[in-house]
């Protein structure tokens, strides 16, 4: 009979075996039948030129809702359509760790020009121990630029080495959160009039943002049982950043762009929304991982039977890249970063072990979202290598004799075609990132736009060295037993 422990093992290493599985075949294939491996290279290539397709269609569509919305004053439409919605208040949430004031303050001063009424705002700055000195430094110079600028801030300081928990941010927010629960039970605030966003700390949202989450708030059907995700630009730094970590925050754009416009499965990530209610009821965000963004909906969904979605949000907010003074440090940046997000693989067996103990949920919601995880995965990790290298290699390693089959001899050309199709997805991401560049603090010489387009070329290298093997990493370690700890994103701006 199998302990709990190694049935969830066997789970955490379910994903990481489909990826080395799929690899070692298509090696092993690739000498023995060759054939048969290009048969599933044409297969594959086809399937990925539909996800491109998907992907370009969802793009535009969510293209044109971004500009929509965006155009919209908010706050007049919640004074004309909603005439009790300043009995919404705002929690916002901005983890802390060893971030420079600067940083802190642009978020900060983002939140007081947002067009919402400020005493309806609750900023909490959520600090770890661990940089005790840094955040209290930070946390004195916030009371003096912006003590009175909302109608409370609440200082948390996160401590060290607690038991039964993975130190980082996930932690961070269960700490401050089960806190302010306490601030939020003293007020006598009804939870389902208590909004939730969670920032990190270097995050720049749009003035309009709070005026357009209440107004969503106030008009989606059954609001606390839905999150909010709303768009995520890497814009506050990216004309100091290197060409890679442009185009690799422009993919991560255009990724959530496309999954807003499809929103069946649609995930918080990074920053989110949502309310106080269906926060206490899922338990506040999981103190043990570092995926707690989108384990967060996977919580909520699971404490609501199913009951739970996220809604689009056609509006930016705009954090930093991973850049470092140094080049090669910027691309271990990038590099953990990635590895970090693809450690959402550890989502799949959570689904799998809460999915057999809810029997509210129908059957094909658990489906559905235990594929959507472990699809996602295996296409990040194995996509790129099986385009450019493991599609090659039964070309180059069939004998004489499959050589003169048609269908090696055709295979090329249709491989060729097939990728030029694709080819649109990566045309219209360059060329939609030009309108997305934020206004350089300093000018420009016109020339460098053209380097903007031209960036894309590197992104072949880019999404194997940069995206596929980081996620291999991933799901690799977690497959071994070797769990990744929360590694915090060093950000640096000029």
């Amino acid at each position: 009979m199998f302990t709990d422990y190694q049935k969830y093992r066997f789970y955490e290493i379910l994903p990481g075996l489909s990826i080395w599985l799929t690899l070692i075949l298509g090696i092993v294939f690739s000498i023995f039948k060759p054939l048969w491996m290009i048969y599933f290279i044409i297969v594959f290539d086809v399937y990925w030129v539909l996800k491109v397709a998907n992907f370009v269609f969802y793009l535009l569509v969510a293209w044109w809702r971004f500009h929509k919305i965006r155009k919209v004053d908010w706050k007049d439409a919640l004074h004309h359509e909603i005439p009790n919605y300043l009995e919404k208040r705002h929690l916002v949430f901005l983890t802390l760790y060893n971030e420079e004031w600067e940083v802190v303050y642009d978020a900060l001063q983002s939140l007081e020009k947002a067009v919402y009424n400020k005493n309806k705002f609750t900023i909490v700055i959520a600090g770890e121990a661990r940089k005790k000195e840094h955040c209290e430094d930070i946390f004195e110079k916030v009371k003096t630029h912006f003590d009175h600028a909302f109608n409370h801030i609440i200082f948390t300081l996160h401590p060290a080495d607690l038991s039964n928990e993975t130190p980082g941010k996930g932690s961070n927010l269960n700490y401050s959160e089960r806190l302010v629960k306490e601030y939020v039970d003293r007020q006598d605030w009804k939870y389902e009039d208590v909004v939730v966003t969670v920032f990190d700390i270097d995050t720049i949202c749009h003035e309009q943002y709070f005026a357009y989450l209440t107004y969503l708030y106030c008009t989606v059907e059954n609001p606390t049982r839905t999150s909010f995700q709303p768009v995520a630009l890497y814009n506050n730094n990216m004309w100091e950043s290197p060409a890679i970590l442009r185009i690799m925050a422009f993919g991560t754009t255009f990724w959530m762009m496309t999954s807003l416009a499809r929103q069946d499965a649609l995930v918080t990530f990074s920053s989110h929304s949502l309310s106080f209610e269906a926060l206490v009821k899922a338990g506040f965000h999981e103190k043990r991982i570092v995926s707690e963004d989108s384990r967060i909906f996977y919580q909520c969904l699971i404490a609501h039977d199913g009951d739970y979605r996220v809604t689009p949000m056609y509006i930016p907010v705009s954090m930093d890249t991973v850049r470092d003074d140094n080049w090669w440090k910027s691309m271990s940046n990038l590099y953990k970063q990635q590895r970090r997000w693809a450690w959402g693989v550890e989502h799949v067996p959570y689904l799998i072990w809460e999915f057999k103990k809810n029997k509210a949920i129908p059957l094909w919601k658990k489906i559905k979202w235990v594929f959507v995880e472990w699809e996602g995965k295996w296409s990040w990790s194995l996509a790129a290598i099986i385009i450019t290298i493991l599609g090659r290699l039964p070309l180059w390693l069939a004998d004489e004799e499959i050589r003169q089959s048609a269908l090696f001899l055709n295979a090329p050309h249709m491989l060729e075609k097939l990728m030029s199709l694709s080819m649109i997805g990566l045309i219209l991401s360059a060329v939609f990132s030009l309108p997305l560049l934020p206004r350089p603090k300093t000018k420009q010489p016109k020339h460098l736009y053209i380097v903007m387009l031209l960036q894309w070329v590197l992104l072949p290298f880019s999404m194997i060295f940069l995206s596929a093997i980081p996620a291999i990493d991933a799901v690799t370690r977690l497959m071994f037993g070797k769990y990744l700890g929360f590694n915090v994103s060093q950000k640096k701006r000029k």
